[in-house]
């Protein structure tokens, strides 16, 4: 059974969240692109909260380092201050380049492995938009991350559906579970395709638009989405 995850950016949003039965708190701002970081002092402070408030069954806390370019130093000194705030899981967003070279995100791999051998979570957010090299679940795996995340990079309400036939995205799980890495799905997901995503067996099921208020990643989370969801997952 995949575990739920939900994005929230606020104190009071984890409380919903948490109330709702969610597995995974996601660390996000809506408001700042498909990966939005949210400041580091209010990660801390949503952190705590959870930490304590959960602290009969543990949550896992998962944040964003932000939509960045893939620049080598950038992202291991965003990746560096995120692990300070004792978040269980660092996201770290693969964004695609006009001319990418199956070495492209090698880089970046590199500077991260140390990071990741050190016992930090990394999961490399892959966009349903964009192709990538063939052999980079193997350099992913190589440079010691924990999982890989297939979310959307425009949240425009297509889901992987309009880039991935069902069968397509099966065979990416495969592939990513068969490297030993866990693997999550989101992307303008809500109700309707909880079904059918539980078909490709992810580990976890990612949400933001389809459990706010009128779907609208942007807006308030409404618990009784996440309860609705929660009992299908």
């Amino acid at each position: 059974m995949p575990q739920l995850l939900i994005s929230v950016r606020s104190v009071d949003e984890a409380q919903v969240a948490l109330q709702s039965g969610t597995d995974i708190i996601d660390l996000k701002d809506p408001d700042q692109g498909a990966l939005g970081a949210l400041p580091l002092a209010l990660i801390t402070e949503i952190v705590t909260y959870v930490n304590v408030k959960s602290e009969s069954e543990r949550k896992v806390i998962s944040a964003t380092i932000g939509d960045l370019p893939m620049e080598p130093e950038l992202i291991l000194e965003h990746v560096l201050a995120l692990s300070k705030t004792n978040v269980d899981i660092i996201k770290i967003g693969f964004f695609s380049d006009p001319n990418v070279k199956p070495t492209y995100y090698q880089p970046c791999l590199e500077v991260l492995k140390a990071v990741a051998e050190s016992g930090v979570k990394l999961i490399a957010v892959l966009f349903s938009e964009y192709e990538y090299p063939a052999s980079l679940m193997t350099a992913i795996k190589n440079a010691g991350f924990y999982g890989v995340m297939f979310d959307t990079a425009v949240k425009n309400g297509a889901t992987f559906l309009k880039y991935h036939s069902l069968d397509e995205m099966k065979e990416i799980a495969n592939n990513v579970q068969a490297q030993g890495l866990i693997f999550g799905l989101a992307g303008s997901l809500n109700l309707q395709h909880v079904t059918m995503v539980k078909a490709i067996a992810p580990d976890y099921i990612g949400f933001r638009g389809g459990v706010c208020i009128n779907n609208l990643r942007r807006s308030a989370l409404d618990a009784g989405k996440i309860i609705a969801i929660r009992e299908l997952v």
